[in-house]
């Protein structure tokens, strides 16, 4: 199941964490353009070596998202907030991210899609119906469209093309999301260490477009 991508990511993996036939895992290649970089596959044991994955989805979610969901997950709001709709059986996301790849940007990197319409990616969090205190962490990717503020819509309904859903326990979804976030933090205070040391400036603060508004670096491309 190993290729050259997977063995490039694998670099920069700081966590994965696996369920029946796929996994997730959280990636540390780009934390310099405020993204924290989810990555979702499934395989099929039953092919032959090598092309033995069937879907994977890269996922960026910004980073004061990302904080936000952890704040939630550190201080019990999301714990309440997933026992509430396990009981009500409530079946809306806990957390939803909407992203992709603009069409334009598709042509111009010579990945068109067929049909000419953007690439959406969409991750959410949702209650597990079968297990208390168990989330369906899962991704999709499909057609878009392309809004007036710049948002890709999804437009595959409930068809995407790539879909893939890991089912974790609360306590293995606390993991995954704090271990990432402490690895942010560590990286957060090396890029400020080296920031001054390269300016000798005591107070180098990043500048936010700098990061908030930068497009996925290259290796999410590799990925398609």
């Amino acid at each position: 199941m190993q290729n050259n991508a997977s063995e490039e990511r694998d670099q920069y993996q700081i966590i994965r964490k696996d369920a029946r036939n796929c996994f997730v895992e959280s990636l540390n290649d780009s934390f310099e353009i405020g993204k924290v970089h989810f990555v979702f596959a499934s395989y099929d044991l039953n092919k032959p070596a090598g092309q033995r994955q069937t879907n994977n989805i890269n996922i960026y979610i910004s980073v004061d998202e990302f904080l936000e969901l952890c704040r939630k997950l550190e201080c019990g709001e999301l714990k309440y907030m997933l026992q509430s709709k396990f009981k009500a059986k409530d079946t809306e996301p806990l957390y939803k991210c909407l992203g992709g790849t603009d069409a334009k940007k598709l042509a111009r990197i010579g990945r068109s899609r067929p049909d000419g319409k953007s690439l959406s990616r969409t991750a959410q969090l949702v209650c597990s119906s079968k297990y208390e205190n168990s989330f369906l962490f899962s991704a999709s990717s499909g057609p878009g469209e392309t809004n007036a503020t710049g948002l890709i819509v999804p437009k595959f309904g409930n068809k995407p093309e790539n879909h893939v859903a890991v089912n974790m326990s609360f306590e293995v979804f606390s993991e995954f999301m704090l271990i990432t976030k402490a690895h942010y933090q560590a990286w957060l205070t090396a890029w400020y260490a080296g920031a001054i040391k390269r300016s000798g400036n005591n107070n180098p603060a990043p500048k936010p477009e700098q990061t908030q508004n930068a497009a996925p670096p290259s290796p999410e491309m590799a990925m398609f």
